[in-house]
């Protein structure tokens, strides 16, 4: 394990591996189980292992539907197969302007937590053989790099994501319309982003991807003071993202503003949850190995436990 963490760090920037260092030790082998589990591709036929089952989706080939399931919950349910391929992973890294804030008790800014979530993701994804895409974005695509498991790729991702944010607004849904367009496989992406953008638009976006048969993970990073507001006494906000300055009063907006960040995240959740996408809040005070070790071992729980209900503990 040691041997491999200094073969990537070797390829780092000073103030990259000081972001990211220590997350591979810590939580590697969290990370790759959860990599082993998305290697195995959805196919069907009599010479692959019956895997699991999930919801019947519109253009499923009926022939795979499990009438004892639909028996059971009447509910249609597919039968899914398993067969070891290469998975192909896309990294989606919002660069606009308000990425670029961090709170004065933030050990680092949104934009460095998702780059550095990207950069742990890549690695991780391309010690399995794995391919490895990359899209930065603001309103719209601004760099793609397309998949690759050449074990070199790694240098040329995280070259790429050390650069600078631009100055434009987030539009989620534009940019998974680009992705669609520009995928031809299946993959499995993360959208790595504070997530500034109307709720309804970053949902028909991952409506778009999912009809295109992708797998999609949201990871909504905010910044400690974003979710806290523990401002006190008269303060000029800075806008970003072309929204000005304002001049404001904390305690009288504190609790409006924890209920409207709390309408949204709710929102979120339901609607992933409707799609089956996952939905993950990353607070930039949170350790990096800590808070994507929990969610992979989470969604492993989850993963299993489905899998339990669908086939009545038989």
């Amino acid at each position: 394990m040691h041997e491999a963490a200094d073969d990537y760090r070797k390829y780092l920037d000073p103030k990259v591996l000081a972001r990211i260092t220590g997350l591979e030790l810590r939580a590697r082998l969290v990370v790759e189980g959860f990599f082993t589990g998305m290697h195995r591709s959805l196919q069907h036929g009599l010479s692959v292992e019956f895997a699991d089952h999930r919801i019947y989706t519109q253009g499923d080939d009926i022939r795979h539907i499990d009438w004892k399931v639909f028996g059971k919950t009447d509910k249609y349910y597919i039968k899914q197969y398993q067969q070891e391929t290469n998975l192909e992973v896309i990294l989606v890294v919002d660069c606009s302007e308000s990425m670029g804030f961090r709170s004065d008790e933030a050990p680092m800014s949104k934009h460095e937590y998702a780059v550095s979530l990207a950069a742990a993701l890549s690695y991780l994804a391309l010690q399995q053989h794995d391919s490895v895409g990359l899209a930065l974005f603001t309103d719209r695509i601004t760099e793609f790099i397309r998949p690759s498991n050449n074990p070199h790729h790694w240098k040329t991702i995280v070259s790429e994501l050390d650069g600078s944010i631009g100055k434009a607004k987030t539009s989620i849904n534009r940019v998974a319309s680009e992705l669609a367009e520009r995928m031809t496989h299946r993959s499995l992406i993360f959208f790595i982003s504070d997530l500034f953008d109307e709720v309804e638009e970053i949902l028909a976006g991952l409506k778009r991807l999912k009809y295109n048969r992708h797998e999609s993970v949201f990871f909504n990073v905010l910044d400690m003071a974003e979710l806290a507001f523990p401002l006190k006494g008269p303060t000029m906000f800075l806008g970003m993202e072309e929204t000005g300055k304002l001049l404001i009063e904390p305690d009288a907006l504190r609790a409006s503003y924890l209920e409207a960040v709390e309408r949204f995240q709710s929102t979120m959740r339901a609607g992933c949850a409707k799609l089956q996408t996952d939905y993950h809040i990353f607070s930039t005070d949170a350790a990096l190995d800590v808070a994507l070790s929990g969610y992979l071992a989470t969604r492993s729980t989850r993963i299993r436990s489905r899998s339990s209900r669908v086939m009545g503990g038989s």
